[in-house]
């Protein structure tokens, strides 16, 4: 079982999907499909064939390149059963309880609803990486369009209670402008301003901003961190339940 290659491909305005290649078995797939001709367009370029599709999520800016990729490559598309009739050419439904693996590198299914009911999260204990699709962001998690702020925290956490080391592959550059709101809620926190001067440092020279780890994020992204006693003061709830602290800073997010 060889090391899995990642590769970051952009695709649309700020989506980001990603290669995973095993070079012993050449097998490869890709977390999310928001774009057939982007996808190809990396993997021609290293003379890799698609064998995987992996969905975390069944909106359309993920979704957009499944049925091309599937038509091109004969890939089987996996993503989570509880969207199964959204997901165009799904192959394989799972569950939290799912064991799947790729090369030989275990992949657990979290089941991570909020942004949308059936989301999940995929995370590769092995080689230290997740993918979290729209519902943890660097710096940031994703609105909560199905579910409600409760589910979704309790999503975060399930995320947040991964290893320190865990290097997070989200589904959005949304970094720069998740910053300017997290610094709006904890500015004394010199983690955070010292992210912060990273990542305008990496978008000024054209850079992503990912992958982060799930140590900085804990550090550094208002949503995970509840228990900040300067966030609670802020926010006027010293006295919430950490999910409503979580509820108060979505509602500011979505108005800023």
């Amino acid at each position: 079982m060889g090391v899995l290659n990642t590769v970051l491909v952009p695709c649309l305005t700020d989506n980001y999907c990603v290669l995973l290649h095993e070079p012993d078995s050449g097998e490869t797939a890709v977390i999310d499909a928001s774009s057939a001709p982007n996808i190809k367009a990396a993997l021609n370029e290293r003379g890799w064939r698609l064998n995987h599709i992996i969905i975390t999520h069944h909106h359309t800016d993920h979704t957009a390149g499944v049925a091309d990729l599937k038509a091109s490559y004969g890939a089987a598309v996996t993503g989570p059963e509880a969207e199964a009739d959204r997901i165009p050419g799904l192959t394989r439904g799972v569950t939290a309880s799912t064991k799947i693996s790729l090369a030989g590198h275990p992949i657990n299914v979290i089941e991570t609803p909020g942004h949308t009911l059936g989301h999940v999260t995929y995370h590769f204990p092995d080689d230290a990486m997740a993918f979290t699709g729209d519902t943890l962001f660097s710096l940031g998690c994703g609105r909560v369009f199905e579910g409600d702020p409760q589910m979704m925290w309790n999503s975060l956490s399930k995320i947040a209670a991964l290893p320190g080391d865990t290097s997070i592959f989200c589904g959005h550059e949304y970094t720069l402008n998740n910053a300017r709101f997290a610094m709006s809620i904890e500015p004394e926190n010199e983690a955070l301003q010292a992210r912060v001067a990273e990542v305008e440092a990496l978008r000024a020279s054209g850079k992503p901003t990912l992958p982060t780890t799930i140590d900085v994020e804990k550090a550094t992204n208002p949503f995970l961190r509840p228990q900040s006693h300067a966030i609670r003061a802020r926010l006027g709830l010293e006295g919430a339940l950490d999910w409503q602290i979580f509820e108060r800073l979505r509602h500011l997010k979505n108005k800023a």
